[in-house]
């Protein structure tokens, strides 16, 4: 699933009053392009998800390309090389802004000019601040035409995660869960309480396949013992398990220390001073933990700075309940994710969090089938 978000302001301006090409062979062109950004979804982390498609003037698909992987060629780049000397006087459409910048790559910008091409159409800028407007700008001054917008909507969905990491500096947040029809997580405190089917588990791990990190809290590490490891799906990047663990409970024995070789295990604790604290980063350190010691006051919104650092553009919290409730009232939640088992837990069950205030603090819910369970999805309202 995608998530709808604003698109991105600020930065660089792009020239308003601009309009934006809405022929129905434009708008054909782009879907298509979008469709290719997608191809590359779970492999680009954490650049973004582009496609670009090139149309000579005779209305021929003459090159397409898409971001395959961090590192690797740009959209732009593959669609230039496979249409050649055809994009002479041709149109590219782009689902993001080409880079004007040298990261791993040079500037898709040059290319662009050097290629001949007549017309651009983006369908969003590069919220990114070494970009944001100055490709479009640099091709607007050396003589291309370039329209901006079309389906820019669905190009930010699309880039949702990437979109909040350069601009907020966090990760693109979903807070996920499987509750009882009454609205519990376990049947009692301290009770390991299997909730879902087989199908919403193959549900959970296709996610865990596109994802960033996972995170949990101590006490989900304490009662569920889990692996956080993407099993049903095959992944092509390490995938980063986080425990919020303020008091460092986690204890080095846990079973997800025996799965390194699936990702970094990050552990973030506030900085106690006290010899046992440290006895206790020693040992998991010493297990394969990753420490990271962050101040009392800020706890969580440094814990996302520093998954942004580490180049974290997307994290699902998978619980438990007191982890969901301290990142929901801090308003850093971005998605809600909740599968539904047809199960009753009755009045010794443990609540999840209040559905009336989630479900005051959400857009468009949509629900679909997961075998037995149902699975319902939005995003947070914002209002600022």
């Amino acid at each position: 699933m995608v998530v709808e978000v604003d698109a991105p302001g600020g930065g660089a301006p792009v020239r308003e009053g601009v309009a934006v090409s809405r022929t129905k062979h434009d708008d054909v062109h782009m879907r298509e392009a979008l469709r290719l950004a997608e191809l590359g979804r779970g492999r680009t982390s954490p650049n973004p998800m582009v496609g670009a498609v090139i149309v000579d003037g005779r209305g021929a698909v003459v090159g397409i390309g898409y971001h395959e992987r961090a590192g690797g060629d740009h959209a732009e780049v593959r669609a230039l090389a496979e249409a050649g000397a055809a994009a002479e006087g041709a149109t590219l459409y782009c689902t993001l802004e080409p880079c004007c910048h040298r990261g791993r790559t040079g500037p898709c910008v040059d290319r662009i000019v050097e290629a001949g091409l007549r017309r651009v159409v983006v369908a969003m800028p590069d919220p990114n601040p070494a970009v944001n407007g100055k490709g479009i700008e640099s091709l607007r001054r050396r003589g291309l035409t370039v329209d901006v917008g079309l389906r820019g909507r669905e190009a930010a969905r699309l880039n949702a995660a990437f979109v909040t990491w350069v601009s907020e500096r966090r990760p693109f947040v979903t807070l996920k869960v499987a509750a009882s029809l009454d609205g519990c997580i376990a049947e009692r405190p301290g009770a390991r309480t299997p909730l879902t089917s087989r199908k919403a588990n193959l549900v959970v791990h296709a996610l865990r396949a596109e994802i960033d990190a996972i995170g949990v809290g101590s006490t989900t590490v304490l009662v569920d013992d889990p692996l956080l490891t993407a099993r049903e799906t095959p992944r092509s990047l390490p995938l980063a398990r986080v425990i919020f663990d303020r008091r460092l409970r986690t204890p080095p024995t846990a079973r997800i220390f025996g799965t390194r070789e699936s990702g970094p295990i990050i552990v973030l604790t506030e900085d106690w001073a006290s010899p046992r604290h440290h006895e206790r980063q020693a040992r998991l350190a010493d297990a394969g933990a990753e420490i990271e010691r962050l101040a009392a006051g800020r706890f969580l919104r440094d814990a996302f700075e520093r998954l942004a650092r580490r180049g974290v553009t997307s994290l699902v919290l998978e619980g438990g309940r007191q982890l969901h409730e301290a990142v929901w009232d801090a308003d850093l939640v971005d998605r809600v994710q909740i599968f539904v088992a047809p199960v009753d837990l009755g009045p010794a069950g443990v609540a999840w969090m209040d559905r009336g205030k989630v479900f005051g603090g959400i857009g468009t819910l949509s629900v679909r089938a997961c075998g037995p369970d149902a699975l319902m999805e939005a995003d947070v309202h914002r209002t600022h």
